[in-house]
């Protein structure tokens, strides 16, 4: 969800605001992912990297943060959202750990999507901590054991499938360090759109686009064959 920094300059606006706008499009655009039927929904909500902003930026993230957990749980609850957090956690102050555990627990028993938050996340360390915890799983096992289906079992996400479509907004054309084991065959969908422009009809162009793909994974097409000309006629 890139560009809420970039949307607030070009208005003249402190960060924090365009912070604040960001949130406000959550809402609508996992309305928009439930209508349309999609099951999981994965944000980037805080990276391992953002630790390096200015204090009081990340200061103003994290109280939005709690602001979320807080007002949104009652919408969440009434659209059939469960919300599920990635990544370390513990890093947060108690406080904010405990929204956090309160907010998964309220809302675990809905089925309608599944809306992840990755929370001092990044795809390095998740691979990271995925071998650590195979190997404390496994101690009697030497890491040459370890295998792609072994460590799948213990990436963050390990429960949902594989992302089939990552849209980015902001303009930029990289992955970030965001579910770098998961994305393996997801398909990449850069737009300039700044995130707090990112409108419901803006994610149904997403996904048309990634309707057109051909996913092969490695193997042949899956689109149907073109019409064979008949040379007899």
């Amino acid at each position: 969800m890139d560009g809420n920094r970039r949307w607030a300059k070009t208005r003249g606006l402190p960060k924090a605001l365009g912070h604040a706008a960001g949130s406000r499009k959550v809402r609508a655009i996992v309305k928009a992912c439930s209508d349309q039927g999609i099951g999981y929904l994965t944000l980037f909500a805080f990276s391992t990297e953002n630790w390096r902003r200015p204090l009081e930026e990340v200061s103003g993230l994290l109280g939005l943060l709690s602001i979320y957990l807080q007002k949104e749980i009652g919408s969440m609850n009434a659209r059939g959202v469960r919300l599920r957090v990635i990544g370390d956690t513990s890093k947060f102050d108690a406080r904010v750990q405990a929204l956090i555990r309160d907010a998964q627990a309220s809302t675990a028993h809905n089925t309608t999507i599944t809306l992840t938050l990755a929370l001092n996340y990044g795809g390095r360390w998740d691979v990271l901590q995925a071998v650590k915890a195979w190997q404390l799983a496994h101690p009697d096992q030497s890491v040459d054991a370890l295998d792609e289906a072994g460590l799948d079992t213990f990436v963050q996400m390990a429960d949902c499938p594989p992302p089939d479509l990552m849209i980015r907004t902001g303009g930029e054309s990289r992955m970030s360090n965001f579910l770098l084991w998961q994305m393996a065959y997801t398909e990449l969908y850069f737009t300039d759109l700044l995130w707090p422009e990112f409108t419901p009809d803006a994610l149904a162009q997403a996904i048309a686009w990634y309707a057109q793909r051909d996913r092969r994974f490695g193997g042949e097409s899956t689109l149907p064959a073109p019409l064979a000309l008949n040379k007899a006629s």
